[in-house]
């Protein structure tokens, strides 16, 4: 969301409007609360985001929030909070979506919470807060979702959420719908994730389906409101340009879009990730945004990518990059270049999907690996000085695996599995 009021415990009222034609919603809210996602703040060991929605006459809500306890009488002693809301207009559509930043959490500790106010409250949702640097990382990392979301993604993130049930984050690389205005599209997300979007922080990253096809090519209106995300990238691109620490790991978000579109935001992205890459005090690095720095077909080459973000990831020494935009998979290492021409980079590079939009998959040079046709997500764990990556197709079978050895003064040593 928008407002940095969020941190106030106090009712605030405000209104979207955006022109748009009438739309046909199989997903309408009603009075309880619906498409409860959590985010990841920027530090998650000590907070957490959550987003709802309900039907306009649930003008206002709350947050509850504990350690977990078996005895239901605890709930009691909730500690209850009051909630940012703001209505929301889109064509026919009139909804009022709640948010709330829950502060001053303890790490590497499981709490419960519910949302919405008397008679309109959600279930008691389980969540464990980030540990502290060291602790073992363990993440979903998910290509475009797009299209085929009731029908085929729900299966999938099902899958990914069943080997890892006690995911840190969840990452998104953009085109998560295929249009970013139409309402019953973002609720086939929330259909399909269901209940793994209130339980597990998401990590979104905008791509251009999340932008109108319009003149002024704005993105999403549903974004802002819908996902409280950390507000701490540069101006123009809030909440799609951002990082976040976990567990002695820096997740970035950039706006890829922005970057292609707007030239200011491209260089206000570039010199705030120098800045974010410079100071940063986490022992692995993982960037994520949409359009590839290496692409899988010669028409698809986004050279404004490659051009003004790679020399910084080689420069700092970013782990993995995570992209999508595509609709095929590959992933390349060996053969990328680094800083100098003679050395090789010790950065992986993956594009992923996860809908049901498949491209043709091409054999490039800068490419390890390659394949297509196929549904795929991506887990990730993180200990000590060993990044274990393993892809999976939607019906769990093990597709790519690799692994990253950080090495004290020098490159990341790949050992393919």
């Amino acid at each position: 969301m928008k407002k940095r009021l969020k941190y106030i415990a106090a009712i605030v009222l405000t209104t979207i409007t955006v022109t748009a034609f009438t739309q046909t919603n199989p997903f309408p809210a009603g009075p309880d609360p619906d498409r409860i996602v959590l985010n990841v703040t920027e530090d998650p060991s000590t907070s957490l985001a959550v987003t709802w929605r309900t039907c306009d006459s649930i003008q206002t809500g709350f947050a509850e929030i504990m350690e977990t306890n078996a005895d239901p009488a605890a709930s009691l002693n909730a500690v209850r909070q009051s909630a940012v809301s703001e209505k929301f207009q889109l064509g026919n559509i009139s909804v009022f979506y709640h948010s709330f930043i829950f502060k001053n959490l303890k790490p590497r500790t499981k709490y419960m919470y519910r949302v919405g106010r008397e008679n309109h409250w959600s279930e008691w949702f389980h969540v464990t807060t980030a540990g502290l640097p060291g602790d073992k990382i363990s993440f979903i990392y998910i290509g475009d979702v797009q299209t085929g979301i009731k029908s085929f993604w729900s299966g999938l993130i099902r899958s990914a959420y069943a080997k890892m049930p006690d995911a840190n984050a969840i990452m998104y690389a953009g085109d998560i719908v295929n249009r970013g205005e139409f309402d019953n599209e973002w609720g086939e997300l929330f259909y399909a994730g269901s209940f793994i979007h209130s339980m597990i922080p998401g990590i979104m990253s905008p791509g251009n389906h999340e932008y109108a096809k319009t003149k002024d090519d704005k993105l999403s209106a549903f974004w802002r409101p819908q996902f409280t995300l950390p507000e701490n990238g540069p101006e123009g691109v809030k909440e799609t340009a951002y990082f976040t620490d976990i567990q002695g790991m820096r997740f970035i978000s950039l706006n890829s879009n922005q970057a292609e579109e707007v030239p200011a935001d491209l260089e206000s992205q570039k010199q705030w990730l120098d800045s974010v890459l410079q100071h940063n005090p986490n022992k692995w690095t993982c960037v994520i945004f949409h359009h590839p720095i290496y692409s899988i077909a010669p028409q698809r080459d986004n050279p404004w990518m490659r051009d003004n973000f790679k020399p910084l990831f080689d420069k700092y020494k970013v782990d993995l990059v995570m992209q999508g935009h595509d609709h095929a998979y590959a992933r390349g290492m060996k053969k990328i270049t680094g800083a100098a021409a003679n050395e090789f980079s010790g950065t992986m590079y993956v594009i992923s999907m996860s809908g049901s939009k498949m491209y043709k998959e091409n054999q490039k040079p800068w490419m390890d690996k390659n394949g297509g046709h196929l549904q795929l997500y991506q887990l990730i764990t993180v200990e000590g000085n060993t990044l274990s990556y393993k892809c999976y197709t939607s019906t769990g079978d093990l597709y790519d695996s690799f692994k990253l050895i950080k090495q004290k003064g020098k490159k990341n040593r790949l050992v393919e599995d």
